[in-house]
């Protein structure tokens, strides 16, 4: 056997992983991502070990914070938490808070209609209306495969739209509904 197939396969393989990563990161350094319930964050208070750890959002939008109490945070993005944080620390506590926000897990999105399993799913970075149907296992019999209504609770502008590109993003929280064709 030829190495050189062998090689083309490892040379894939490491362009979709470079792929991924940088869609990660991307994703990770988005300040247009909205904070909202269910989402879990790690914060770092750099040369606090105390404070450092790994909080999630209540179902009311706030973040109760050690030493700078409860932090509304439904509406925010990461970077608005990490100065939120600072300011909540700042003066009492300490001089000069230094902190960092990282988003490690976020809310999932609902798919419901004409789909296998209905039901909420965890979001993956990079997400399409296609690959929320194929994580709900595919179509049913019934349904409407061109097009999709998606209701997107952070963003006025798409409160329930209408969408027929597959490739459309799908973002935390979303609720996807699969229409039934009627013919």
């Amino acid at each position: 056997m030829s190495v050189q197939p062998i090689l083309r396969v490892l040379l894939a393989a490491m362009a979709m992983l470079l792929f991924a990563v940088g869609e990660q990161a991307r994703a990770a350094g988005d300040d247009s991502y909205i904070l909202d319930s269910g989402d879990r964050v790690k914060v770092t208070v750099f040369g606090e070990d105390d404070l450092t750890g790994e909080y999630e959002i209540d179902g009311t939008g706030t973040l109760a914070f050690p030493l700078a109490g409860q932090i509304a945070v439904a509406g925010k993005s990461a970077r608005d938490l990490e100065v939120a944080i600072a300011d909540g620390l700042r003066g009492d506590y300490l001089l000069d808070p230094k902190v960092s926000v990282e988003i490690l897990t976020y809310r999932p999105f609902y798919i419901i209609g004409e789909v296998q399993r209905p039901g909420s799913y965890s979001f993956k970075s990079g997400m399409t209306v296609l690959n929320a149907v194929a994580m709900a296992g595919g179509y049913t019999y019934r349904a409407k495969t061109e097009e999709w209504i998606v209701t997107r609770a952070n963003d006025p502008s798409l409160q329930e739209a209408e969408v027929e590109a597959p490739s459309f993003r799908v973002m935390p929280g979303d609720v996807i509904v699969v229409p039934e064709r009627f013919w």
